[in-house]
């Protein structure tokens, strides 16, 4: 059995999109994922990924969002 650890939760200001991150924590010692819930109306894109993919993504993210003008 797993247990859920809300991050964040927000909304996308352009499309509405709702944004969950969640940390999936396993019993027993097991790996511990990040979940990314995307819900768009009435359905939701759901990503479990672990920790190296979370630093990858999450630093591409943030090199692209340095590179754009202030207030952008």
């Amino acid at each position: 059995m797993a247990a859920l650890k809300s991050l964040d939760k927000f909304i996308v200001p352009l499309g509405g999109q709702g944004i969950e991150l969640q940390e999936i924590l396993h019993a027993e010692g097991g790996m511990a994922l990040l979940r990314l819930r995307i819900r768009e109306g009435k359905r939701f894109t759901v990503f479990d990924i672990d920790a190296g993919t979370a630093r990858r993504w999450g630093e591409a993210m943030l090199a692209w969002a340095r590179e754009q003008p202030a207030g952008r």
